[in-house]
């Protein structure tokens, strides 16, 4: 597996990492048992995955507790990332708004510890930018973690390029977590140019379009009801028959490269620029082996240009978020 660095910091992760939201909630019923989900996170380690990605809000707290577990016994080998920014009562309460209070971000980040089995927690983000705490708060008081010795880097998610600026003003940044893939290329605006400027690594998540981009799921594919993808505009059906275009795009280059949809949306991306990690979900060892197949997947200059120009040709259908989610990005 290749490795790269996020930014201009000395933390090193694998160059595809795991994103782990699924192995607890996210996509209706886990297909499997916690035993099995901690069965792929090894095997993924085993393969040379390193970077491991989790929330408190996932569950919530069931997706740090599994990911404790399930790397536990590697701990030496792996690079483990959550969140905070959610305001969380209980295990079994949904999240009551959000929370970055210096306070509450100190005290929920013991908790984190705790679950997730760790002295020291490699990358914390702010999951989303609360508006009711200036960011050189939040930046504050995970400095004062790192001084403590229970957090190694700070990282961001889904904020805006002037967020990012004023964050790393007072504690430097090593990521930035955002949505990216290619039917949603909004970070190559000012994400990009302000990240690379400051030296901060991109984490992409849901860079396979939250499963769409393999084609696996078309107008006819019907959604859990607790599957979180059954209230996501671009997802339903209507406009999953019109977003199809792009994935027969993508797909026809796959025939052509003798990979999957998967291989090149992933390989896209890294071949953007060097600081990129992106950090397919599964619950699956098969599809995490698919997936680190990108990693040896060579594009070109010129097939690069052309997927890019294929997928850009084609209009995307319906809202990346609803309405009150997406409000919460780019602040």
């Amino acid at each position: 597996m290749q490795k790269r660095k996020l930014g201009k910091s000395n933390l090193e992760v694998s160059a595809i990492g795991l994103g782990c939201m699924r192995m607890s909630i996210g996509h209706g019923p886990v297909p499997g048992t916690k035993q099995d989900m901690i069965a792929v996170m090894r095997g993924a380690v085993e393969r040379g995955v390193t970077f491991f990605d989790t929330a408190q809000v996932y569950g919530p707290f069931a997706n740090e507790e599994v990911v404790g577990e399930g790397l536990a016994p590697v701990r030496d080998r792996v690079v483990i990332a959550t969140k905070f920014g959610f305001h969380l009562t209980g295990p079994d309460r949904p999240a009551l708004g959000l929370n970055s209070r210096p306070e509450y971000i100190k005290q929920s980040v013991d908790g984190s510890l705790k679950r997730l089995r760790v002295e020291t927690i490699d990358l914390l983000y702010q999951h989303r930018v609360d508006p009711e705490v200036p960011i050189e708060d939040v930046a504050g008081a995970v400095k004062d973690l790192i001084r403590e010795g229970k957090v190694r880097h700070f990282g961001l998610s889904e904020a805006a390029a002037k967020t990012i600026r004023r964050a790393h003003a007072v504690q430097p940044v090593t990521a930035v977590q955002s949505e990216y893939s290619l039917w949603w290329r909004r970070p190559e605006e000012e994400i990009l140019p302000t990240i690379e400027e400051l030296g901060i690594g991109l984490v992409p998540y849901s860079p396979l379009g939250k499963g769409f981009l393999t084609g696996a799921i078309t107008e006819d594919t019907q959604f859990d009801p607790a599957d979180n993808r059954s209230g996501i505009p671009r997802l339903a059906p209507e406009a999953r028959k019109a977003n199809r275009v792009l994935v027969d795009v993508i797909a026809a280059f796959a025939a052509r490269k003798n990979a999957t949809a998967a291989q090149v949306a992933l390989a896209w991306l890294l071949a953007q620029k060097a600081w990129i990690v992106p950090i397919p979900g599964t619950t699956k060892l098969a599809r995490v082996e698919e997936n680190i197949g990108a990693t040896t997947l060579k594009l070109t200059a010129d097939e690069l240009r052309e997927i890019a120009d294929a997928t850009a040709a084609v209009p995307v259908q319906g809202d990346r978020y609803p309405e009150e989610v997406e409000r919460m990005s780019y602040r």
